[in-house]
Formats: structure tokens, sequence, C-alpha cells
């Protein structure tokens, strides 16, 4: 994959990029935290598409919103939208893991008249809130939020630290760890930083409820395909993904042996579900 930029009205956006120009479009969104890379293993089997993998405003190589900015899936909707401009693409299929799956979800759902099909990998929706916790919620955010600024960065003398950081958070394999962190941080004296910018760590102001989201997954119009893998993540039990799977009104679920990042620890696999579902 090779590197690209763009500039859109949230700033700076780079990211990775592959594929002749005229083949089937695919937006690919990755998950919190994460960065384009998170493409790279999967890119390589993934033929006859034109794939642009960006980094998410405040994630990898791209600039961090303004200050007072919302980093919120709402918010998230009119980043993509704006990338996509910028590519001069009027209508494109999203590729989204985790996050980036919820922000398609939403994309898909608000602008059928320009997403073409959705493959979301170990993710579908938003995560649901009951209302009780909306002041609690709300309360902590902004305390978060407040206290943000005493925070400093960590400074890593080199990369063995934050690699072994994130394969252990995420139970990653050292390769698919370095991918991640050679591009999610930033050089400074003494060692490196997460290039992240650290308000993507406060919590969400606000989540839907349940209700809200299944209706949100009811609404995408577009063909759609997820991908989740066994066993299930806390946060989205089986039960409940089976459930919002099954309100797609042209969805298909496939669920696959492995961890929450198996796009890259098994992008063969992933690539044999996925089949032929973007180049239709």
């Amino acid at each position: 994959m090779r590197e690209f930029a763009l500039a859109t009205p949230a700033g700076r956006i780079a990211g990775l990029r592959t594929g002749t120009p005229g083949a089937p479009r695919v937006l690919a969104l990755h998950g919190w935290l994460d960065n384009a890379a998170s493409f790279v293993p999967l890119a390589a089997h993934l033929p006859g598409i034109e794939l642009v993998a960006p980094d998410l405003p405040g994630h990898g190589a791209s600039a961090h919103l303004p200050p007072g900015a919302d980093y919120s899936f709402a918010a998230a909707v009119n980043s993509v939208l704006d990338i996509a401009d910028a590519l001069g693409w009027e209508r494109f299929a999203l590729l989204g893991h985790s996050m980036g799956a919820g922000i398609a979800s939403l994309v898909a759902a608000a602008c059928p008249a320009r997403v073409e099909r959705l493959l979301a990998i170990e993710a579908l929706g938003a995560l649901a809130e009951v209302p009780e916790r909306t002041v609690a919620r709300l309360r902590d955010a902004v305390a978060a939020s407040r206290a943000l600024p005493t925070k400093s960065l960590r400074v890593f003398p080199d990369l063995a630290a934050p690699v072994r950081a994130r394969m252990q958070a995420n139970e990653l394999s050292e390769p698919v760890a370095r991918l991640l962190v050679e591009r999610g941080v930033a050089p400074v004296e003494g060692g490196f930083v997460w290039s992240s910018d650290p308000r993507l760590t406060l919590p969400t102001l606000q989540r839907m409820t349940e209700p809200q989201v299944r209706a949100l997954v009811a609404g995408i119009e577009c063909p759609a395909r997820v991908i989740f893998a066994a066993p299930a993540q806390p946060y989205l039990p089986d039960a409940l993904r089976r459930e919002r799977a099954g309100l797609l009104p042209r969805g298909e679920l496939v669920v696959l042996d492995g961890g929450h990042h198996l796009h890259m620890e098994d992008p063969a696999a992933v690539a044999a579900a996925i089949g032929d579902f973007l180049t239709r």
C-alpha cells in the first residue's frame, strides 16, 4: 500500500491506498486507536478493488481535531463523507473494523445514495447504553475532559515498550502490533510518543439506546455482510450481535474463530469470508 494525503474541512487526512483506479471503490475505516495499517495484511488478499484506508481524524498521521471538536460517532460521519468528497468518490463501498464498522454503519444508514455496500468486521451499529446512565455518563465525560490538559504524554525510548503494550491490551501477535505501532507513534526528543489525540480516550458524552441502535441497523438499505470473531467480545455478546445482524434488510452474517483483530491475524480466512462481496 502507498501513502496518500488529503485536505479536508477537518484538517489533513493521511492514509494508505492500493489498487487500480476504476475498480470498485472501497473506503476502509479502522478501529479505535488503530490506524490505516490495520488493513495492510488484508489488502494483499483483496484483488480487484481500489482500497483507500485513511487514518481517521486524531489517529495515525492524520491531524487532530481542533479544540472543542467532538470525536463522537456522529461527528465521524461527516469526516468520512469529507474524505470521500476529497477523493472525488460519489458512490463507494465501506469496509470497517470495530469502531470503524460502527462508524460505517452510521454512514450507510444516513447516506443510502452514496454507500453501495457495507462490510462490517467485529461491530455493527454503535455501543448502546440504558437511559438511566445518561446523567452519570455526561458527568464522567465532562470531568475527564476538564482534567485531560494536565496530563503529559509518556515518552518511550524505543518501540519495544509500545509494541508490548499493544500486544497485551489487544492480544495481538508481535508483527501485527508492530504494524499498528509504527504508524501510531511520533518521534520526539528522547524517543517516541503515541501520535493519537489523547482526547480519543475520553468517555463518550452520550450513547444511543439499544432501540435506537436497532432502528439504525434496520435502516441500512445496501447489501451488508457482517463478520464476527468467536468467541464474542464482552461488550457485544453473541446473542445480541446475531439479533442486530438479523435486522439488516439485505444482510449476511459470518462467524469465524479468532480474536478481535482477526482481519490482521488471519487475513486469508477473512478474505475468504468476504469472497466476491466487494466486487459484485
